[in-house]
């Protein structure tokens, strides 16, 4: 009896011994290291997310482009998209530039909205898109800003924009694209 008090006694300063050092492994921020680890691999996160979601999203048949618009966008941008794509154009549903800066104005930097052209790049034909660079920029909470080159070589053109990822519950998300 004895020796399993004892043995019980060992095993209990055994445990505490242990979360104690678990404890001791965290380390706060500091000038140092300003960003935990956790929020570093989340911006690799993103940026892995938005380099093959976009390169994925150029491969996408025109026929269902759209769809795979929403499925890397969030609600709102992709409404905000959709309406400064259809800018002064003779579709149902579309708004003149007045409208669509009094809709957007309160949401969205509207004289970055690439008005009239599409989603991520300004032309309207394209061979094959690759992500020819992808710079983190910021961070503000669960908002990312990165610095992209999208490039198509075979016509010879560059589109630099600046790309917000959002990270929401189901994943990440474009939340803006700064044309």
């Amino acid at each position: 009896m004895k020796l399993i008090i004892l043995s019980s006694l060992f095993l209990m300063i055994a445990c505490k011994e242990k979360e104690t050092e678990k404890r001791s492994e965290y380390k706060a921020p500091t000038k140092e290291n300003p960003i935990s680890e956790n929020k570093s691999n989340e911006s690799e996160d993103a940026k892995k997310w938005l380099t093959e979601s976009i390169e994925k999203f150029f491969k996408t048949d025109l026929s269902t482009m759209d769809s795979a618009m929403q499925n890397i966008t969030t609600k709102d941008y992709y409404e905000y998209k959709t309406d400064a794509t259809n800018v002064e154009m003779d579709t149902e549903g579309s708004l003149t530039e007045k409208e669509f800066e009094q809709k957007w104005k309160s949401k969205f930097n509207i004289e970055k909205a690439g008005t009239g052209v599409g989603f991520l790049i300004s032309g309207q034909d394209w061979n094959e898109i690759k992500v020819s660079k992808c710079n983190f920029i910021s961070q503000d909470g669960n908002t990312y800003l990165f610095d992209v080159i999208l490039e198509d070589k075979e016509y010879k053109a560059e589109y630099p924009i600046q790309v917000k990822v959002v990270k929401e519950k189901e994943g990440f998300r474009i939340a803006d694209v700064l044309q």
